[in-house]
């Protein structure tokens, strides 16, 4: 075998430093090496403290990202609190987990001041809440700047659990999702909560309608309909295992237990049944998967006419714009 020279050595240092930094444009696994190493083991900490206080802030905080990345990219737009703002839009009012970001954000910046974007501290956060209750790892890549500009209009477009599957799978290709990513992301699901407001129709409307995906199972029915006497109450998304990130969602909707319409009509829709099918026999593909489709969420950056800052607090722009 032969031995480079100092000069090869060099050429090849030269060359991978090159590479290095076209691949690191927007998005880098290095980012913060550098100006703020211990920025995922602060966003670690501080998600795990908020965890044991509230196993329920994990699955909010997996739904805020998803929020923030389905309107403008992942810019942090959806953190912006002022009126006409995502935040306050109708399609907003059940989210939570912004003081935990909040909090994040005021241990960083006593750290390493200016450097991390809200954008990314929520995008990591996602990641550290899915492991807490036992779900997937996944490498995460970071230098996403946050948005200046954010509008409750666009937050109302988000799928609000009432759609069929061909307008998911439009919404998901607007965002540079697959079907597949459509399915696999919907496993969040079996996780979380929901209001029971949102499945009212769902449930007045068992075997009424002929509607592909309204049927529920009657045991299940019944269940949901003592717990939703009230539509402030709330709902777990997974009967059987609400605070485990496994793949009960998909076995449960082959017992035709998906508490969404846009759960259930994933397994009645033959474009995505098979997928379904896969997943509720396959708990470590279905894990991979998310991994894969949680990097590709987490890569939709923000629109080109907001070219970005730090944010200096995640719920408002710096001042000076």
């Amino acid at each position: 075998m032969a031995i480079m020279n100092s000069n090869s050595s060099l050429f090849v240092m030269v060359v991978v430093c090159l590479i290095s930094s076209v691949f690191c444009q927007d998005l880098c696994y290095n980012h913060y090496d550098d100006t703020c190493k211990d920025f995922e083991e602060i966003v670690a900490g501080k998600v795990r403290e908020w965890f044991i206080k509230d196993k329920t802030i994990a699955a909010s905080l997996i739904r805020l990202h998803f929020h923030d990345c389905s309107v403008r990219g992942c810019d942090g737009s959806i953190l912006l609190d002022y009126p006409g703002s995502e935040r306050r839009a109708n399609a907003s009012r059940t989210l939570r987990g912004f003081d935990v970001i909040d909090d994040i954000k005021k241990a960083l910046e006593e750290k390493c001041p200016k450097i991390v974007s809200c954008a990314d501290i929520l995008t990591a956060a996602a990641r550290d809440a899915t492991l807490l209750l036992k779900g997937p790892f996944w490498s995460n890549e970071y230098g996403r700047k946050d948005g200046r500009i954010s509008i409750a209009q666009e937050a109302e477009e988000l799928p609000n659990g009432h759609e069929d599957v061909t307008s998911l799978i439009e919404f998901y290709q607007s965002k540079g999702l697959s079907m597949l990513d459509l399915v696999v992301l919907s496993g969040a699901h079996t996780i979380g909560r929901s209001s029971c407001a949102t499945i009212k129709d769902r449930l007045n409307s068992y075997h009424e309608t002929g509607k592909p995906g309204v049927t529920i199972d009657p045991k299940y029915l019944n269940y949901l309909r003592r717990k939703c006497k009230n539509e402030t109450q709330y709902v777990d998304l997974d009967a059987d295992t609400p605070y485990t990130f496994d793949n009960k969602y998909y076995t449960n909707l082959e017992q035709n237990m998906g508490l969404l319409y846009t759960d259930q009509v994933l397994y009645s829709d033959h474009r995505t049944s098979e997928y379904v099918a896969t997943f509720a026999d396959d708990k470590d593909t279905f894990q991979y998967m998310f991994s894969s489709s949680m990097i590709k969420l987490g890569s939709i950056l923000g629109d080109s006419e907001d070219d970005g800052e730090i944010r200096l607090e995640c719920s408002s722009v710096n001042s000076g714009y």
